[in-house]
């Protein structure tokens, strides 16, 4: 693996890309496939010994991989080289006569020898385009440990039900400093407990964005850096906790890249699915919850409907809040107990999470700090916030919501305490959570900071943030930030300044 920390450079975050786009044994199926093409061209002595052991690489291979899970890069590699075999071989096959087999002319055999070298790289640049996602390493002190626990308040009816007795249930994915593990440890399940949850909630958020499945069929095949249940850090320390909302469709594990980043650093990360409005969510019972959340296609009937669903989203995130401080206060026999700094928390999300994040705000005083990813402010915009927050944006364009910059700003200028808008150059909408590792590079979708540069910008400006608030970090944030981007300052009462 090769991989280089990003460094901010006018504003800009540069990076190696992390790790290849295809497995060793598919790389070896890839060159079988072009040796078997490269085969007919060769002087006649090689030509057996090249043909043969091209052939069985490419057979052998795709043998293993058929049992142990093909991905679809692979088909039209596979393809290319099952045109190309018979035309290396029939030549090598003695005619009944004695004499070796006739080839094509050269000028028959170049167009196809090019067709199927077509298909072949077709493979590589698909697999480039759709790759299994590889995190980048945390970078703090701390190993990452996780765990899914699922709570359900009593005192909340589900809305999105008829069912009278049916309570309101959230599940919840922590990510926390941890011991450091053995080696060959396996690491935790991308996007879910085990490998079939993660198929089920990889299927459920391609149909949100109407793609084909398959498209993505490496994302559940991926493995972060944390690991399932790992001892808790028996530094004694007790860890800042930071709560996050996904963004409308979204699931818990959508910013686990960041959130294993802060967890790293010494912070307990609870991200959150919200049922009936994330995209697929799997109860401890095995039931899969998926979303009911849908635009009408009205503008105002929208902005109503995400008023609704936002309000809901923060009252997860204060009861969320809730669980927690009791599992700290040892309600239950548990390695957080005791660890749990419910006294420095701050609350996040990207997208309609961002909107939640500042509306939980707005309502539970034990959020002392906030942090919008990209979000829309939906809902009222009253109280002021009384905590410190900060939003990071992609770059407003004429493409973007008109609505969407005049309404973050007057929710920021309307709180009581310094907030802060960092403009993150070369940012798109999607750069504020796991996208840049697994979608195409286009920049319209995923932006232009690269697969792991993505992350390491949106994690490092957060822990600027949240070490300078919830840890009273030294520094200016107006002086650390724009590190990261065009930064404005939000004072209370003041129109705001533009640094950086």
């Amino acid at each position: 693996m090769w991989r280089r920390m990003p460094r901010a450079e006018d504003g800009r975050v540069t990076e190696i890309i992390t790790g290849p786009a295809m497995s060793p044994l598919e790389i070896l199926v890839l060159l079988g496939a072009v040796a078997t093409v490269v085969a007919r061209w060769l002087p006649p002595a090689a030509r057996p010994r090249v043909t043969i052991a091209a052939g069985a690489v490419v057979v052998l291979s795709a043998i293993v991989l058929g049992v142990t899970g093909i991905r679809w890069q692979l088909l039209p590699v596979l393809a290319g080289a099952a045109l190309a075999l018979p035309f290396a071989v029939l030549p090598l096959l003695p005619r009944r006569t004695g004499r070796p087999a006739r080839r094509a002319r050269w000028w028959l055999a170049l167009p196809g020898s090019m067709a199927c070298v077509g298909l072949i790289a077709t493979g590589p640049a698909a697999a480039w385009a759709f790759p299994v996602p590889v995190f980048p390493e945390p970078t703090g002190d701390f190993a990452v440990g996780t765990r899914v626990v699922q709570w359900t308040d009593p005192l909340r009816p589900e809305t999105f039900t008829a069912d009278p007795d049916d309570r309101r249930t959230v599940v919840v994915q922590l990510w926390y400093p941890a011991r450091q593990s053995p080696a060959g440890t396996q690491r935790a399940q991308y996007l879910g407990r085990t490998e079939q949850e993660a198929r089920t909630v990889s299927a459920a958020l391609a149909r949100g964005v109407g793609l084909p499945g398959f498209l993505v069929d490496g994302v559940p095949r991926a493995r972060s850096r944390s690991v399932f249940d790992a001892p808790v850090d028996d530094g004694g320390g007790r860890f800042p906790v930071v709560l996050f909302s996904p963004g409308s469709g979204g699931v818990r594990t959508q910013n686990t890249a960041w959130a294993e980043e802060l967890a790293s650093h010494g912070y307990l990360v609870a991200a959150l699915d919200h049922p009936y409005d994330s995209a697929a969510v799997v109860l401890a019972d095995g039931r899969t919850i998926t979303t009911e959340t849908a635009s009408s296609g009205d503008p105002d009937e929208d902005e109503q409907l995400a008023a609704g669903w936002t309000a809901v989203r923060a009252a997860d995130l204060s009861f969320v809040l809730t669980r927690l401080d009791a599992l700290d206060g040892g309600e239950s026999a548990d390695p957080l107990s005791g660890r749990l700094d419910t006294g420095r928390v701050a609350v996040t999300g990207h997208s309609m999470g961002g909107a939640a994040a500042l509306q939980a705000a707005r309502q539970d005083r034990r959020f002392g700090a906030v942090v919008d990813l990209d979000g829309y402010p939906h809902g009222p915009t009253s109280p002021a916030l009384d905590r410190p927050t900060l939003a990071l944006t992609q770059a407003v364009t004429p493409g973007t919501d008109p609505r969407y910059l005049p309404r973050l700003t007057e929710a920021l200028n309307a709180g009581t305490a310094t907030s802060y808008r960092l403009t993150v150059p070369g940012a798109a909408h999607l750069t504020f959570m796991d996208g840049p590792l697994y979608l195409p590079p286009v920049p319209s979708i995923v932006g232009t900071l690269g697969r792991t540069g993505s992350p390491r910008v949106v994690a490092a400006a957060t822990l600027a943030f949240l070490d300078a608030v919830l840890r009273d970090a030294p520094g200016d944030l107006a002086g650390v930030l724009p590190a990261y981007g065009s930064l404005s300052v939000h004072h209370p009462g003041d129109h705001p300044d533009t640094s950086g």
